[in-house]
């Protein structure tokens, strides 16, 4: 999922019509992650300590995928 995250962030970021279709996939599959019963397992797990320090998680920070889905909704509803 952070690999998704990231590529869509990137996506975003980039701005062009093409980054934005190549990630409708990665946005269904965040969208159903997030708030979902193994995101909030997961994000227990990192509160209690119990992923390692150095693993990147900005999937499992609350505002970054909701700002995320806001951004990516945003863009769909310019076009």
């Amino acid at each position: 999922m952070e690999q998704r995250f990231n590529y869509a962030l990137a996506a975003i970021k980039n701005g062009t019509v093409d980054s934005q279709k190549a990630i409708k996939d990665d946005i269904a599959e965040l969208s159903k992650y997030y708030g979902s019963e193994l995101w909030k397992l997961d994000f227990a797990a990192d509160e209690a300590g119990k992923l390692p320090p150095d693993l990147k998680r900005g999937v499992l920070s609350e505002d970054g995928i909701w700002n995320l889905l806001v951004d990516y909704s945003e863009i769909q509803k310019k076009k």
